[in-house]
């Protein structure tokens, strides 16, 4: 396995590739979802305004997972990095 710390130094691994865009752009896409929500809502009769909720809900949770699995990806590649910083300081001390 390639060290974590050259692969980061090489560009095989580009951590900034995987982040989330900024949070006035989060924002303010949040703010036009919510109005063209509430457009359509208004529009719908009873029936459809409930499955409309329901696959709100249902993307909700498709990108939930999708952040977990972020979160696990980053987690884990931070703790490959403390180990590799471990073994190439065991190689400066033992020298």
């Amino acid at each position: 396995m390639k060290s974590v710390m050259h692969s980061l130094y090489s560009g095989a691994i580009i951590p900034w590739e995987r982040s989330e865009p900024d949070s006035e752009k989060r924002h303010e896409i949040l703010q036009k979802l919510e109005d063209e929500e509430r457009y359509f809502m208004e529009k719908m009769s009873l029936d459809d305004c409930q499955r409309f909720q329901a696959l709100s809900s249902l993307h909700m949770e498709l990108s939930t997972i999708g952040e977990e699995n972020l979160f696990s990806y980053a987690f884990t590649l931070g703790m490959v990095l403390a180990m590799d910083v471990m073994k190439e300081a065991k190689g400066i001390f033992n020298d």
